[in-house]
C-alpha cells in the first residue's frame, strides 16, 4: 500500500433542502465565509479555482479544483483536485428525511515533495487532520444554512 494516497470517505447530514444544500456546495468563493479551514479562494475560469486550505498542522495546502460534472438534477459533484494533492474528489448530494445528506469520496495522491517524504510517519496525523477539518465545514455549512451570518466562524470558539 502506498504511504502517499488517500481515500476519505465522508458523510454530512445538513437541516436544510437538496437544492439549498447542493448551491452552497457548487459557490466555492463563499466558502471562506463559513469553513474556516478554506483561507482562501481565487476563480482561475468558469470550472476551476485556486484554494488555500489550512486545518490543524501547520502547513497550507495549495489546490487547484476543476469541477468535472455538476448535475443538480442528480446531486451528482465531481472535481478533479491538482497542486499539493492530486485527485478526484465526488460528492452525492441527496434528500434525507428533514433534511440532505451528502456523502463525500475523495481519493488522492500527496504531490507536495515535503509531504511527500513526511507522509509515511505523518499518515495517522494527516488522517485526523483531514477528520477535524471536515467536522469543522459540516458544522459551518450547517450554521450558514440556519442562516447564521453574524460573524466569521474562525472568529468563533471551536
Amino acid at each position: 500500500m502506498s504511504t502517499t494516497r488517500y481515500r476519505f470517505r465522508t458523510r454530512w447530514w445538513l437541516p436544510a433542502d437538496q437544492r439549498t444544500v447542493f448551491a452552497a456546495l457548487t459557490d466555492l468563493a463563499d466558502y471562506p465565509r463559513w469553513w474556516p479551514d478554506v483561507r482562501s479562494v481565487r476563480h482561475l475560469d468558469e470550472d476551476a479555482a485556486d484554494v488555500r486550505v489550512r486545518s490543524t498542522l501547520p502547513f497550507t495546502l495549495a489546490l487547484v479544483l476543476r469541477r468535472r460534472e455538476q448535475d443538480e438534477r442528480t446531486g451528482r459533484l465531481v472535481v478533479r483536485i491538482g497542486g499539493d494533492l492530486c485527485g478526484v474528489l465526488r460528492a452525492e448530494v441527496v434528500p434525507d428525511g428533514l433534511g440532505t445528506r451528502v456523502d463525500f469520496d475523495q481519493e488522492v495522491e500527496v504531490a507536495s515533495r515535503l509531504l511527500r517524504v513526511l507522509s509515511p510517519w505523518l499518515r495517522p496525523a494527516l488522517r485526523l487532520n483531514h477528520a477535524a477539518m471536515t467536522r469543522r465545514g459540516r458544522r459551518g455549512l450547517a450554521r450558514r444554512l440556519a442562516g447564521d451570518r453574524s460573524g466569521h466562524p474562525r472568529d468563533a470558539c471551536r
